[in-house]
């Protein structure tokens, strides 16, 4: 026993994609991990980082280095001659650095800071929008497998029927029941049926290939894809990523008001300046020397009242902008929810009586297949009503993947 359960663990291992299992929840997630857009996450995250770090070093004290050399056509002269003052040289020299030490900025950094997190929030939100849009590409790959793969399944039931019903009709020959002509009708039936399974399968073959390079890894016939449990409730709250884009675009904004603001408050800074030059502070000493000079200075920019109003008359009107894409998106949802819900109502209506129908059309084939072999029904009839079966089975695996499907964009519109 315990030999077996080694070499079918070897077998899994090998062989993994024979025994591989999909979900409809994990080919969300590993198309999501798949698109190239995903990689930029990361780089709105470094680029958030490295402008709120260069803003961060303005509360840092910021040092300014600076020389110069002149030479002037006219100096300043004191009329008289005084004992020990000479005149100013023509070329004066001077070399200083500056120390600048924000005491209170008016809130500004901090402003600033706060519009470039929201806006690296909204960046994010746009890239959640357009990744979740992948899923209504994942839906109809996902369904349109499952759907080849029931419709392959019946064909397979299908063609042995045909030839249980070949066998018989051959039977029927020998015996003087049926001729060639019956036998052929249904060879024609088998060729058909053949021939719809071949485009099955090269359908198939397409969809598996598009969902392989949509997740990032293979996706053969021999995966099993888990038919999602459609029972389960959903909800009509509708919790998509645009909402929470909308709320970080109006957070981004209400950022961008409190900056304007900040950048009418007054600057309160502390100075420290260290010189060396010729002539230094004492004009009437032509030489070089050291100085220093220290202080506080407030600068207030009055010139931004100007275009305050307009500035922040713009952000009203991009906020009116958003609130109105906001109400069309809820409303288009709405109306796409109500069509869902619909469909779903409709599609689980014909359900209901699917199995009824099938069951009927299986009564009248056994009766048709009893005639014939009493000789009071051809068997070109009888093909009649098996083709009638088999559309009665084949609209029943169509509608119960066209339920799954529905319930799933129902999902996909409300994010539930």
């Amino acid at each position: 026993m315990k030999h077996r359960l080694f070499a079918f663990a070897i077998i899994v291992f090998i062989f993994p994609s024979v025994y591989a299992q999909l979900s409809i929840e994990e080919c969300y997630e590993k198309a999501e991990n798949n698109y190239p857009l995903i990689k930029q996450y990361d780089l709105i995250e470094k680029v958030k980082d490295y402008n709120l770090s260069n803003l961060g070093k303005g509360y840092l004290p910021q040092i300014q280095i600076s020389a110069k050399a002149t030479y002037q056509s006219e100096v300043t002269k004191i009329p008289i001659d005084v004992p020990g003052i000479e005149g100013l040289s023509k070329d004066q020299y001077n070399a200083t650095i500056d120390v600048n030490q924000s005491i209170w900025d008016g809130g500004n950094i901090k402003a600033q800071q706060e519009n470039i997190r929201t806006q690296a929030t909204v960046d994010k939100k746009n890239l959640e929008v357009s990744l979740y849009s992948i899923r209504e590409r994942v839906n109809q790959l996902f369904f349109g497998i499952l759907l080849h793969n029931e419709m392959l399944e019946q064909n397979s039931l299908y063609l042995e029927e045909l030839q249980r019903n070949f066998t018989q009709v051959s039977v029927y020959i020998q015996n003087g029941i049926a001729n060639q002509a019956d036998l052929d009708a249904v060879e024609v039936e088998q060729i058909k049926a053949t021939q719809s399974r071949t485009e099955l399968n090269h359908s198939r073959k397409a969809y598996l290939e598009m969902m392989s390079v949509l997740i990032g890894e293979q996706v053969n016939e021999n995966t099993s894809l888990i038919k999602p449990n459609v029972k389960e409730l959903y909800s009509y709250n509708i919790q998509r990523p645009e909402l929470s884009l909308y709320e970080a675009q109006f957070q981004n904004l209400d950022a961008m008001t409190k900056e304007i603001t900040a950048g009418l408050m007054p600057k309160l800074n502390v100075f420290v300046t260290g010189g060396y030059g010729k002539p230094g502070l004492n004009m009437l000493e032509n030489k070089f020397s050291t100085y220093y000079i220290g202080g506080i200075s407030l600068n207030w920019n009055l010139g931004n009242l100007y275009t305050r109003k307009n500035r922040l008359n713009d952000l009203l009107i991009r906020k009116n902008m958003i609130e109105s894409q906001q109400e069309t998106f809820l409303f288009n949802s709405q109306l796409d929810i109500t069509q869902n819900e619909n469909e779903v109502k409709k599609i689980r209506q014909l359900l209901n009586s699917d199995d009824k129908i099938i069951r009927l059309r299986g009564s009248v084939k056994r009766s048709a297949e009893a005639k014939v072999a009493n000789g009071t029904l051809s068997v070109l009839d009888l093909m009649k009503e098996i083709n009638a079966e088999q559309i009665a089975i084949q609209d029943k695996i169509v509608h119960e993947i066209e339920l799954m499907q529905a319930i799933y964009n129902l999902k996909y519109i409300t994010n539930n």
